[in-house]
């Protein structure tokens, strides 16, 4: 089995060379990662030359650094850098903060995984809920496990994986759930930069916006402790939406 493997918190994180040493025990391995912090890029591509560097970062792994978002990665990696056979399955992750609701559009990591399902390749993206102390071995043990038992996902398929605080204890499971459709609640810190100018920090850390009688969805059980696992999809279209639009009988009239 042939593994791609990248991530947005960049080709040194922890997450990643955790993940790494798991993936290497049943697969050939081949890692392309950003070559700083991709974090928020969403699904970006990079339309200017990019520029690709292989590093053997010793005694973790040796994979190719590149100057641009996970997109980019899975990109130059499928159709340029890997020239041994077609990748079986992409891994994103491990990322060091979840991927759930709303904020899975701003995701490099997730975006990593939906490029793959572009090229009709299974993919897995892996995150870790901010947690202090960050243990990402033994968080990373709980997401090979998971991903252990999806080897054989249907071409283009992604699953979102997430494990919840380990500080807090043991996940208490794991479910299979729907996206939230909500995100954090949010706020800008104001600040002031050299010139005497506003600047404003986006600082959305505070409790997630789903209701409190919420059914189970992938926010709400991983902040009641549970490792989710979501299975989603690079189409958009929303079809009650489209029915409606067609109910309207829209014409073009354009003035003569």
């Amino acid at each position: 089995m042939k593994i791609l493997l990248t991530n947005d918190d960049g080709i040194f994180a922890p997450g990643l060379a955790a993940m790494y040493k798991r993936l290497a025990t049943i697969a050939e391995v081949f890692v392309a990662a950003p070559s700083d912090m991709k974090s928020g890029a969403g699904h970006s591509i990079s339309l200017e030359a990019i520029s690709c560097d292989y590093l053997d970062i010793v005694g973790k792994f040796a994979g190719y650094s590149v100057e641009g978002s996970p997109a980019d990665c899975v990109k130059l990696a499928i159709n340029e850098l890997n020239t041994g056979g077609p990748f079986d399955l992409v891994v994103s992750g491990m990322n060091h903060g979840a991927n759930v609701g709303i904020n899975i559009f701003y995701s490099g990591t997730v975006a990593g995984a939906i490029e793959a399902a572009f090229y009709n390749t299974p993919a897995i993206a892996v995150s870790a809920a901010f947690d202090e102390p960050m243990d990402f071995e033994r968080t990373a043990d709980y997401a090979f496990d998971v991903v252990k038992q999806l080897l054989n996902l249907p071409a283009g398929l992604v699953a979102n994986i997430n494990v919840p605080q380990l500080s807090k204890g043991e996940p208490k499971g794991l479910l299979v759930v729907p996206q939230s459709t909500h995100g954090f609640e949010e706020k800008y810190q104001v600040k002031t930069d050299s010139n005497g100018q506003n600047v404003y920090q986006l600082a959305g850390l505070g409790d997630h916006r789903d209701p409190d009688n919420a059914d189970w969805t992938d926010t709400t059980a991983l902040l009641a402790g549970y490792v989710t696992l979501t299975s989603l999809r690079q189409e958009l279209t929303d079809q009650p939406g489209n029915e409606l639009l067609k109910q309207k009988n829209i014409k073009l009239t354009p003035d003569n």
